[in-house]
């Protein structure tokens, strides 16, 4: 499981929010993610990924079957209210500039392999949405 804030605890630490660093963010947990992928790991990623461009460019480094591009989708207000790290906070107190979503753009997927309403669903039942999925496509 590669997650976005703890890789910018390291890997990525030295990038801010700037629409060049995101792409860059981007560019790294993809070659990362594909060395993973080389070795046989299933790999699990956890990114804000605003730009429909870098979506395209990571399906480029990959096999067709080894990329499943979820869409978790979620209005702006619920996402402020369940997440616990703080970075709307700082949003909200101007430490982060072009916050993805709120002063900075966010290109929707065109055509994710699967999209989760997680305003609309429990934990439990996108869980379910997601295994029935990984079940229909043989992966599990």
């Amino acid at each position: 499981m590669l997650d976005g804030e703890n890789i910018r605890f390291g890997l990525n630490k030295n990038l801010g929010f700037s629409e060049e660093d995101r792409k860059e963010n981007i560019r790294r947990i993809s070659g990362v993610a594909k060395l993973f992928v080389d070795s046989g790991q299933v790999v699990l990623t956890a990114f804000i990924s605003p730009f429909l461009e870098d979506r395209n460019q990571v399906r480029k480094l990959v096999e067709q079957k080894e990329l499943i591009e979820i869409y978790v989708k979620s209005p702006l207000e619920k996402c402020e209210k369940r997440y616990t790290k703080g970075l709307y906070r700082k949003e909200g107190n101007g430490k982060i500039k072009k916050f993805t979503g709120i002063y900075s753009l966010y290109e929707e997927l065109i055509n994710p392999e699967l999209v989760i309403e997680t305003n609309r669903y429990s934990v439990e039942e996108c869980v379910v949405q997601v295994m029935i999925y990984l079940e229909k496509a043989q992966i599990i």
